[in-house]
C-alpha cells in the first residue's frame, strides 16, 4: 500500500516527494511489532533499526521509495553477502565495551547469528520474549515503555529461546 504510486496518505506522497524517516515507514509495515520495538529502545537505549542491505540505521534516517524498493529487494537470507556483510560491518561499529540488546526475532538466525558473530557476549535480549510471538513481544513493550519499566535481559548465546507461551496479561495490566 506504501509502495503504491497512486496512494494519497501522508507518508506514502512523503516517500515518493522528500523521503520520510525510517522508523515511521517500519512503524506503518510492521504496525504493533515495530512501534512496541522502536518506543522501548527509545525509552532504553539508543535505537538502531536492522535492514537488509544497509545493516544498522537511526530510525530518523530518511529514505525514498527508491531507498525502501532497494532494501526489499535484498533477500534476508544468511547465506547472502548483500544481507549478511552489511550487518556485521555496522555492528562492528557499535561501541566497543557495551552491552547490545536485540528486540527482534530471536528464535530465527537471520538476525541473531550475524549479530553474535560480531557482538558475542555483549549480546543480549529480553527474557520475556522466549514463547513471545512478535504482537505480543510488541504489545510488552509499548507497554513497559509506557510504564517505564525495563525488561531483564539474557545473553543471546543462550540454548534458550525457545520455551511455552506465557499466560496472557489480564485486563488490569494490559491497559
Amino acid at each position: 500500500m506504501i509502495m503504491n504510486g497512486e496512494a494519497d496518505f501522508d507518508l506514502a506522497v512523503r516517500l515518493r516527494t522528500e523521503g520520510a524517516p525510517l522508523g515511521e515507514v517500519y512503524a506503518f509495515i510492521s504496525g504493533l511489532y515495530f512501534r512496541g520495538k522502536l518506543a522501548y529502545a527509545t525509552a532504553f537505549g539508543t535505537p538502531l533499526v536492522i535492514t537488509a542491505g544497509r545493516g544498522l540505521l537511526a530510525p530518523e534516517t530518511q529514505i525514498t521509495l527508491d531507498d525502501l524498493r532497494a532494501i526489499a529487494a535484498v533477500p534476508i537470507d544468511l547465506a547472502n553477502p548483500l544481507y549478511r556483510d552489511p550487518l556485521e560491518q555496522a555492528a562492528r561499529t557499535l561501541e566497543p565495551s557495551g552491552e547490545v540488546i536485540l528486540l527482534g526475532s530471536i528464535a530465527t538466525p537471520k538476525y541473531l547469528e550475524p549479530l553474535k558473530a560480531v557482538l558475542g557476549s555483549r549480546l543480549l535480549f529480553p527474557s520475556d520474549f522466549i514463547g513471545r510471538g512478535d504482537m505480543s513481544r510488541g504489545g510488552l513493550m509499548l507497554r513497559c515503555a509506557r510504564d517505564g519499566t525495563e525488561l531483564e535481559y539474557v545473553p543471546a548465546s543462550t540454548e534458550l529461546r525457545r520455551g511455552r507461551r506465557p499466560p496472557k496479561l489480564t485486563h488490569a495490566n494490559s491497559r
